[in-house]
């Protein structure tokens, strides 16, 4: 079986489909190998003194990990010179990050969330970087908050990184999910899949249960459905999945289906939800709706949501496309 690297499957959409140009793949393929990097750095743990608190916060206010910090530098370095960027924005950071007047400026912004679900990291448990692309507006010549601003449909590519047994990255360009394993012996992303598909019912789910008193009825609704398994209006059993780093929750439906749920609830009635609208749930809803799944924030279609702010919170329901319509349901209802 003739073995394709991420290089040479960019290549092939720049060439017989036109999809992307010369410097969407040249921007991918340092993504690419900032994530490698990144995979290294994780895989040596505490050998290298990568466990534990950095001793800062992030924009947030939520304390970062050693590894948050150095995920972020490693993504800042390998982009800030390529010329294939005009500016980059990261969770981890208050606002965005511009291109050093010494390097050229490209057409493109990169966000992007670091180290995703990064709590998990000290009891080795699978985490992830995530990102998404969008064209800088034109006329625009050193991006502020506003050029980021923009609907997750406009979108030009988006992906994510898994460190777990296995390194892998997902990525849509628009026209469906690949997926490309690392081979560390060569240090080459290989396609091991394409055309991921979310079969459109499951029997699995993943929400954190330990916020259910904090619910809205429509999301309580439908989980007390689901629990009440054979004998409840369902008439199955589901089961329940939640390793709290999204990106593995989320890679485990794109693989076999299933429905992940954060979704608003009154334990902070000030945000609109936990998860970032710019750096997760835009990027995570455009790979699953390319994989025939569906995401929304139980009343509106994630892609639509005009943002209003750089780290902007959001609900996120998203996965098999008949469960996520259930819910969205429940909400109109």
């Amino acid at each position: 079986m003739r073995r394709v690297t991420l290089m040479q499957y960019l290549i092939e959409q720049e060439r017989q489909k036109d999809w992307i140009n010369a410097d969407l793949r040249l921007l991918i393929e340092v993504v690419s190998r900032a994530c490698k990097a990144i995979s290294i750095a994780i895989g040596k743990g505490e050998l290298a003194g990568m466990l534990g608190g950095a001793g800062s916060e992030n924009v947030q206010g939520e304390a970062q990990k050693k590894l948050d910090v150095i995920s972020n530098e490693i993504l800042l370095e390998a982009n800030e010179w390529g010329g294939h960027l005009a500016a980059m924005a990261s969770e981890e950071m208050d606002h965005p990050h511009q291109i050093p007047h010494r390097f050229p400026r490209g057409e493109y912004l990169l966000l992007f969330d670091p180290l995703d679900g990064s709590s998990n990291i000290d009891v080795n448990i699978s985490v992830g970087t995530i990102f998404s692309v969008l064209r800088c507006p034109e006329g625009v010549t050193r991006p502020d908050d506003n050029a980021f601003l923009q609907p997750g449909a406009s979108q030009v590519c988006a992906g994510y990184a898994v460190y777990g047994p296995s390194t892998l990255l997902v990525l849509t360009l628009g026209h469906g999910v690949a997926c490309f394993t690392l081979d560390r012996e060569t240090g080459s992303f290989i396609l091991t899949q394409t055309d991921m598909r979310i079969p459109e019912d499951t029997g699995e789910f993943a929400i954190n249960a330990s916020n259910m008193r904090f619910w809205e009825p429509p999301v309580k609704r439908y989980i007390d459905e689901l629990l009440a398994g054979k004998t409840g209006p369902r008439g199955r059993d589901f089961n329940m999945r939640w390793v709290a780093s999204m990106v593995a929750d989320v890679h485990r439906i794109l693989t076999r289906g299933g429905i992940f749920l954060y979704p608003r609830d009154t334990k902070d009635p000030a945000k609109a939800g936990k998860l970032r609208l710019m750096y997760e749930a835009n990027p995570m809803a455009f790979i699953v709706e390319q994989a025939g799944g569906a995401a929304t924030n139980g009343r509106e279609r994630i892609l639509d949501l005009r943002p209003t702010g750089l780290h902007q919170r959001v609900a996120v329901i998203l996965g098999s496309k008949n469960e996520v319509e259930r819910v969205s349901g429940y909400h109109a209802a």
